[in-house]
């Protein structure tokens, strides 16, 4: 066995040297590989087992009820064989939890491994583990409804040809609805019905307002940095076993593939706004702002079913999610929430969603949505409570728990969103980032501060041989925070990357959240061999980019400029849609890039004559700015194309 590092910088201390060459490289060789978990972390994880009856199966009935056909071979391939969905990577998950995982975040990824076609009631059946979402198949007097059609064409193709195969027939596709603007429930509609089948057998696609604009511009302005962070929320770069990836609550992972979009043709702006579809009548809830800026619920009274969309699903939600993403409104999500059991709580017989499995009968679901209602008003309220009282959002996440009335089901636990960062978002709701605190109104930059806290501390050394000792004492919190600036100061310091690493495997193994797990991971994962992952790739979301507003572009565009060299640069550039007859001026004035949509400049430096598709290939690098036809001064051009930054999709999270 290995020496604790604790003493071999004490060794090297007495010596008169630092922790440097051999030393370093021994050091960094010890943990290249996820470690076990220590007693500590044992010790933790058999407490939660013991305080939870994890042995009810009233879940995994449900889960397994009204099962069809089940394909133990999941595996789903782009048409070049690179994998896009695998379940049987998941086939790990089975028996009591490993030492490595919260037995309860392990009951959940057991339950989101049971997949396959399932009928909820009469007229209605899901897909479910073909995604991270579900798909749902709502059968009308002439065709099929579908709803929410997954992330990828790949799986929604996958998962629509064993419904074909099982409870299809000869009816077509009559309708769509997408229930909300997150690409788990729109991006995989090519691989149910293409755009133009749609349009030639006049398909309703259903959607709430503010749809398109939501879906597009969440994914061109902050796609960069959203798509990285989700990498490291989701697990993308970890493996599926005990010591990585299990699941992220919510589901299994996003599948990568090629997503698209369809642009509505009704849209449901106002709750108690009906449609009839295919001889069934819907009723919807207008929920915008909660989950998701736009979003639907809808209630079928001849079937007696309620789809909550992802309004409620089986466990505590985000109101503030890792991979970024607007702060939502817990107070206004728990009114809709509240809204939905009103309406049609005394009516519904069966709950089905876009995540997880359903609840049947009046008193569950009764029970089900007070449950998941009061825990977004407790957290709201009680977040305000303690702000109003002076604590900070670390304080109050610190303190805040749910009562023992809120704690007794599974289905509001903290395997995707968790209390802690739920009030936080609450705080940040109502009062931003500042915590009132005038320490925190200009702190230094995160290098800089480090440096200097290791300096305050004794040096490097010093520091990791303290947080050997608060790691052996299974203090893995606190030695995260002290080794996070070790590492900030001197990022190639080997051994204080290495206990690092080692703190985030247990702080992984410790979560209950699939997302907090994976992120604890994968920063041991880059601490050990260096960024993981990219962030999305928009060239396979042509279908989708093809539905974006041409503004839009331009705004991104805007979001890439090189402020401080372009200070220095004033251009006008006219784009000039030639199959749209359209033109657009764009304008480099104090280091700000501005957009119009109007008729072209006659000062302009230079105009490009192009069509929409050229814009589309231009943004995925399939055309060179040198290919453009372009009146006056080409070099202008150049020079604006110079002055674009292009994202950094593998950016550092856990180092410098």
């Amino acid at each position: 066995m290995n020496k604790p590092i604790r003493a071999t910088a004490l060794i090297a201390a007495l010596a008169g040297i630092g922790l440097t060459g051999s030393l370093a490289t021994a050091l960094a060789q010890d943990g290249a590989a996820p470690t076990e978990a220590t007693a500590t972390t044992q010790k933790a994880n058999a407490t939660v087992a013991e305080q939870l009856p994890l042995d009810d199966q009233g879940d995994f009935d449900a889960a397994q009820r009204g099962l069809i056909a089940r394909d133990d071979n999941l595996v789903i391939k782009e048409e070049d064989g690179s994998t896009v969905w695998d379940m049987p990577a998941y086939d790990f998950i089975e028996g009591d939890a490993p030492a490595s995982v919260n037995p309860s975040l392990w009951r959940q990824a057991k339950l989101n491994n049971l997949h396959g076609l399932y009928k909820v009631s009469d007229r209605i059946y899901q897909l479910r583990g073909y995604d991270l979402s579900n798909m749902s198949l709502i059968e009308g007097d002439s065709g099929w409804i579908v709803v929410d059609p997954l992330i990828t064409a790949e799986t929604a193709g996958a998962a629509w040809q064993m419904a074909k195969e099982h409870i299809i027939g000869d009816k077509p596709i009559v309708a769509v609805i997408f229930t909300h603007s997150h690409v788990d429930h729109f991006g995989g509609i090519e691989g149910v019905i293409s755009a133009e089948q749609a349009e030639k057998n006049g398909v309703r696609i259903i959607a709430p307002k503010g749809f398109m604009e939501e879906s597009t511009s969440e994914n061109l302005l902050a796609g960069p940095a959203m798509g990285r962070r989700a990498t490291y929320m989701f697990g993308g770069a970890l493996e599926r076993s005990p010591r990585g990836h299990v699941g992220s609550g919510l589901g299994k992972a996003p599948a990568q593939g090629h997503f698209s979009i369809l642009a509505p043709t009704d849209e449901i702006d106002h709750t108690g706004q009906t449609l009839t579809v295919d001889g069934l009548d819907f009723e919807f809830q207008y929920t915008p702002e909660s989950e998701a800026p736009a979003e639907l619920t809808f209630y079928l009274p001849q079937l007696k079913a309620f789809c909550g969309a992802e309004l409620v699903s089986r466990n505590l939600h985000n109101l503030y999610t890792l991979r970024g993403a607007k702060v939502r409104d817990a107070l206004k999500w728990s009114g809709y929430i509240d809204e939905a059991l009103q309406r049609y709580g005394d009516r519904a017989e069966v709950v089905f969603n876009s995540h997880h499995w359903p609840i049947w009968g009046h008193d569950e679901i009764v029970d089900y949505l007070k449950i998941q209602r009061d825990t977004y008003k407790y957290i709201h309220d009680q977040t305000l409570r303690m702000a109003n009282a002076g604590m900070t959002p670390r304080e109050i996440a610190e303190e805040l728990t749910l009562p023992d009335s809120l704690q007794q089901s599974f289905h509001n636990r903290g395997y995707y969103g968790t209390v802690s960062h739920d009030s936080k978002a609450v705080y940040q709701w109502y009062f931003g980032w500042f915590d009132g605190n005038p320490a925190n109104l200009n702190p230094l930059p995160p290098a800089e501060s480090a440096s200097k806290y290791v300096e305050f501390m004794g040096g490097a050394d010093r520091v990791i041989e303290q947080a050997q000792q608060s790691f052996d004492a299974g203090e893995y919190r606190w030695t995260a925070e002290v080794l996070n600036h070790v590492v900030f100061a001197e990022p190639d310091n080997a051994a204080a990357k290495t206990l690092l690493a080692k703190t985030y495997d247990q702080l992984g193994y410790r979560a209950e959240s699939g997302p907090w797990r994976d992120f604890y991971l994968t920063g041991a994962k880059e601490l050990r061999e260096g960024a993981q992952g990219t962030s999305l790739d928009l060239r396979k979301g042509i279908g989708l980019l093809r539905q974006v507003p041409i503004e839009r572009f331009f705004d991104a565009m805007a979001a890439r400029l090189k402020g401080p060299e372009a200070a220095n640069n004033d251009l006008t550039i006219n784009f000039d849609f030639t199959d749209r007859d359209e033109n657009h001026v764009l304008q480099i004035e104090n280091g700000v890039l501005h957009h119009w949509k109007r008729p072209a400049a006659d000062d302009a430096d230079a105009t490009v004559h192009l069509t929409h598709p050229a814009l589309l290939a231009l943004i995925g690098g399939q055309l060179s700015p040198k290919q453009l036809e372009v009146d006056g001064d080409r070099a202008s051009l150049g020079r604006f194309f110079s002055l674009l930054e292009a994202p950094n999709r593998g950016f550092n999270m856990v180092t410098p």
